[in-house]
């Protein structure tokens, strides 16, 4: 590694996740401190890595973690807001309950974070935030409507943000992967029936004949997050094998 992130502090939400545990891996390993922010541990020890459990939707659980960090860090070089639920539904299956509960993890959950992270961030000589959208907050997967939704409210709030907190430093950026071998993935694959065959229409459908992996997702948010990207803000960074590039997509 080329040490890209050595003496940088890194907070990561979802970071026991397949891609946000990449990311905190690859970060540790680039030289940044990293707090992995989940309700439940990684699977496997993350070397150099610190767990702090962490609910994005309760305010106070937000508010008392950044108190903390405070007394810890004197700054915060790097927030990743990669926490994040989907629900396979049409709007006229989901309930309201459902609904209100994604808006909450996804959309307001980065709010509270981001919030409470900015006094912090504005300590940092180059402060770097990564958003966590999707493919599908530009075009839409059927059956994903309100997960769709919420992306949709992702890009909007990354591009406030850096409108809004540029001129104090701050970087803010939105990664939008497309399918990527994680959990979320296995789930929308099943249990049950032709897996295998299913497996291989989703990579058949992206240009490349692949999805993605979690190690592509931190290759591209380590860049986001180190100074080689001083001058990247405001952006949604679509990582999908080409995936959106197509005129029309198969619906799987």
């Amino acid at each position: 590694m080329s040490k890209q992130l050595k003496g940088k502090t890194a907070f990561v939400t979802g970071g026991s996740g397949g891609i946000g545990a990449a990311i905190c891996e690859r970060f540790a390993a680039e030289g940044a401190k990293v707090i992995a922010a989940d309700l439940h541990p990684p699977g496997t020890t993350l070397r150099g890595v610190e767990f702090r459990k962490y609910d994005v939707t309760s305010e106070d659980v937000v508010s008392s973690t950044f108190t903390a960090l405070a007394q810890q860090w004197d700054r915060l070089d790097i927030l990743v807001n990669a926490a994040g639920i989907e629900i396979e539904k049409t709007i006229e299956d989901t309930t309201l309950e459902e609904w209100n509960r994604i808006f909450a993890i996804n959309v307001t959950g980065m709010f509270l974070t981001s919030r409470q992270a900015l006094p912090l961030l504005r300590k940092s000589a180059g402060a770097s935030v990564i958003n966590f959208g999707s493919y599908d907050g530009y075009i839409a997967d059927p059956g994903l409507a309100a997960y769709c939704a919420t992306k949709g409210a992702v890009h909007a709030l990354t591009r406030a943000m850096a409108c809004d907190h540029g001129p104090e430093g701050i970087r803010v950026n939105a990664v939008c992967p497309g399918y990527v071998n994680t959990p979320m993935l296995q789930d929308f694959f099943g249990d049950s029936g032709d897996i295998e065959t299913l497996k291989q229409a989703v990579r058949d459908v992206h240009p490349m004949r692949t999805y993605g992996e979690p190690a592509d997702v931190a290759n591209l948010v380590n860049w986001l997050a180190s100074d080689e990207a001083r001058y990247a803000s405001g952006q949604l960074w679509i990582l999908d094998g080409g995936l959106s590039a197509q005129v029309q997509q198969m619906r799987l």
